[in-house]
């Protein structure tokens, strides 16, 4: 096997031992390679074993990655593509056409043009409200206190679907501190999803490759990894 076969397939042990050590299935967590910075060919490499959901940050470089392998004949099946980094007004056309996810949306005028932009041969567009859930002053997302009416707003976009929250803690030693903020998104998470009944809110967005266990303790649904498959940063 490969490095990148050996990476993932230690990602997913520690994806199912966290579920085992909680009580959950593991097939209720997916698994989102994050492959900014890494060139198509890895991208190749780990969907031939069978890795199906990829996250990429730079919009310009995703979508060059997302050209390239679909318009040739690099992966069996066709791949998953998730925009996990922010999206200004100027680069949501490419969000809208390329990617079938978008989880950092926190703004009603992002969402507005992403459901605008979306081509109508296309499915809507999955997407997750950032939150920025322990408050960091330079960080993206919307406060936790003003999810639940941006989430009223995004779920009448005809062209996007609102799946869930999506959050990115600040780094924190120990478990339990790590734990503290995924449960309190979790909580906000279960605030939305009963207030507003929508069929397909369903996602979850929060782990790395250094506090997943922590994300999945508290109820993450999808786990953002890209160190852990792909190596350190180019």
């Amino acid at each position: 096997m490969t490095t990148l076969q050996d990476n993932l397939q230690a990602v997913q042990s520690r994806i199912a031992a966290a579920c085992l050590a909680c009580g959950r299935n593991p097939g209720e967590v997916t698994l989102l390679a994050v492959s900014k910075t890494f060139g198509a060919d890895a991208v190749q490499e780990v969907a031939s074993c069978g890795q199906q959901d990829f996250g990429e940050n730079y919009i310009q470089e995703g979508v060059d990655k997302i050209t390239f392998l679909q318009s040739s004949s690099h992966t069996k099946t066709p791949l998953i593509w998730h925009c996990i980094g922010p999206i200004q007004s100027n680069k949501t056309k490419y969000v809208a056409e390329f990617f079938s996810w978008a989880h950092t949306v926190d703004r009603l005028k992002i969402a507005q043009r992403l459901n605008d932009q979306r081509p109508a041969n296309l499915p809507p567009l999955s997407v997750c409200l950032q939150v920025n859930i322990d408050g960091g002053a330079t960080k993206s997302g919307v406060a936790p206190e003003e999810v639940l009416e941006l989430a009223k707003q995004v779920a009448q976009l005809p062209r996007l679907t609102l799946r869930g929250l999506m959050t990115i803690p600040d780094p924190v030693e120990g478990f339990e501190a790590q734990v503290a903020p995924h449960t309190k998104a979790r909580a906000l998470f279960d605030e939305v999803r009963d207030e507003l009944n929508l069929p397909h809110f369903d996602t979850l967005s929060m782990g790395m490759t250094s506090d997943l266990e922590a994300a999945i303790h508290a109820g993450s649904t999808m786990v953002r990894v890209g160190t852990a498959i792909f190596g350190g940063r180019l």
